[in-house]
């Protein structure tokens, strides 16, 4: 984790949580506020544990430890896919609080023309690590630097597949050797019981989502190719 990162983390949480509105749109509820320290301020996207709506297939209120579960997995593969995510209480209760990336909302993955290849690459295999079930085209955000950031991971990591993208262009090609060592060197962070990561992991995630997510990981390594759409539906609803 570089020093920028690690700043942002230890502000978000030890900074003024402070509300702006609901975020309409979404299923459970989401909140844009800002966390204050001092002069500087930060705006953020607000997930309350309470807020989240049951699902039949993840356990309850535990949408918002995924959503701090993917930022861990995105830092330990270095990859920096996830913004800065963090668990802490707030003005509606204890929930996930992210770093809200600027960008334009018409720039998204359908916008993007065949560019980013690279950035994307990490993404698709980031998904397929956390088993993501919800990978929509407006959750793929660009900022003012040109990287790409994924964001809403709160229905990952299920034990069972459930991996569900609109990004499959790279379906049967081979994954390039960098990318896999980058993989390997996760892998031996997650083979290790007192690696940070793995205690943390196990804290947020069951003992069973950790393994799955240890078996996919291992399947990227022996098959060394971006796996093709799965049995029934792979594509979220609605895409955007």
């Amino acid at each position: 984790m570089d020093e920028l990162t690690s700043q942002t983390l230890e502000f978000l949480q030890q900074g003024i949580l402070e509300m702006e509105g609901l975020i309409s749109w979404g299923s459970n509820y989401t909140f844009l506020g800002r966390v204050c320290l001092g002069e500087r301020e930060i705006d953020v996207i607000y997930k309350p544990r309470k807020g989240e709506r049951p699902l039949w297939d993840f356990a309850p209120g535990t949408l918002c430890l995924r959503e701090r579960a993917a930022f861990l997995v995105s830092e330990a593969l270095q990859w920096r896919v996830v913004p800065p995510t963090i668990l802490r209480d707030g003005p509606h209760g204890w929930g996930s609080v992210q770093q809200f990336i600027q960008h334009d909302p018409e720039r998204h993955y359908f916008t993007f023309e065949g560019q980013y290849q690279d950035q994307l690459r990490r993404i698709v295999l980031f998904d397929l690590l956390v088993n993501n079930a919800d990978r929509k085209g407006g959750h793929v955000l660009i900022d003012a630097q040109e990287h790409l950031w994924s964001i809403d991971h709160g229905i990952c990591f299920h034990s069972d597949y459930k991996l569900r993208s609109v990004i499959w262009e790279f379906a049967g090609q081979t994954i390039s050797e960098p990318l896999l060592d980058e993989l390997r060197a996760f892998r031996q962070q997650l083979e290790q019981s007192t690696n940070e990561v793995t205690v943390t992991l196990t804290d947020l995630l069951s003992a069973r989502e950790v393994s799955a997510m240890q078996r996919r990981l291992g399947r990227l390594l022996r098959d060394k190719t971006f796996p093709r759409p799965g049995p029934g539906r792979h594509y979220p609803w609605p895409p955007v």
